[in-house]
């Protein structure tokens, strides 16, 4: 492989040819700001977050999208560009609910990181703001559609588990697009598996995983990775605790071709937590609560061992 030897905020750095700026930056322990990048989807420079300057380039241009070359000079905090991203983030604060201090997400969202690293703050207006349109019709995910930022990533995430899920897609135009499901359908309706996918990506609170909700904010709780045993592909698991009690498992991001699965995360719920939440199948186009053994189809087996056992 060919490598290239580029200069990122006066460090110089030698990477393969086929990285982007973004990847050679995160060598350096650069951390270039981004809300749709993610190494394990396709690119699609749809925030505009990252963009960088590059000597001989009278435009910004997204970091994430451009690759190295030879010589490349870059900067990733110019005056030019720090002001451009403060312009982004307020676009997407002045349609964002400011309720910060009681979502879910809060301590890891992105928005919220990158607004606070910039000075960026909510302010009052007039204008339109993303209309509130929640589905609770999960047990296991609730979708905030004011909270979306329309980063595409639960799209490309759904999409990458080809004829299986594919369920996440953008509809209407402008200022009126927004994330359905299927052919605008709720996630009871829908052919959504609910694999939580979507909920690893999202870099804000459009989508959290419903059986955290409320029981620990991510400063308070003890987290331990865990791999799930149901099958070869290994998902892995974040197992929380606080005062001594394991309260909740969340999902960790698909990478490495993981497709992660409910089966697996309910599995490691039984396996991990004190007391775990009542299961949901979803039987036709509603979820119903179900025993254990049914949701993870252990019934005919456990049948079998009572009759072999009886033998």
């Amino acid at each position: 492989m060919k490598y290239v030897t580029l200069t990122i905020d006066g460090q110089k750095i030698t990477v393969p040819e086929d990285y982007s700026i973004i990847q050679a930056a995160k060598e350096l322990n650069i951390e270039i700001p981004a809300l749709c990048y993610d190494p394990n989807l396709e690119v699609v420079s749809a925030c505009r977050l990252c963009i960088v300057e590059i000597e001989g380039s009278k435009k910004l241009e997204t970091s994430c999208s451009v690759k190295v070359r030879e010589g490349m000079v870059v900067n990733t905090e110019t005056e030019r560009v720090v002001n451009a991203r403060k312009d982004i983030l307020q676009l997407l604060l002045d349609s964002h609910p400011n309720d910060c201090l009681t979502c879910q997400k809060a301590g890891e969202c992105l928005l919220q990181k990158y607004s606070y690293r910039y000075n960026v703050r909510f302010r009052e207006h007039d204008g339109a703001m993303r209309p509130k349109l929640i589905d609770t019709s999960s047990p296991y995910i609730l979708k905030d559609n004011s909270k979306c930022i329309l980063c595409g990533k639960c799209v490309r995430t759904c999409s990458q588990i080809k004829g299986e899920r594919e369920v996440l897609a953008f509809a209407k135009r402008g200022y009126n697009t927004q994330i359905v499901l299927d052919d605008d359908q709720s996630f009871e309706t829908s052919k959504c598996v609910s694999c939580n996918r979507c909920v690893t990506v999202c870099p804000v609170g459009a989508l959290v995983d419903k059986r955290v909700l409320g029981k620990t904010r991510v400063w308070e709780a003890e987290v331990k990775t865990v791999s799930c045993k149901v099958c070869a592909y290994g998902c892995e698991f974040e197992v929380l605790s606080k005062k001594n009690k394991n309260i909740a498992v969340r999902a960790k991001s698909p990478s490495n071709g993981r497709p992660l699965c409910l089966k697996g995360r309910l599995t490691t719920e039984l396996m991990y937590l004190h007391n775990p939440d009542k299961p949901y199948r979803k039987i036709g186009k509603k979820f119903v609560e179900s025993s254990w053994t049914k949701t993870l189809g252990l019934s005919d087996i456990i049948e079998k061992i009572d009759k072999i056992e009886e033998k």
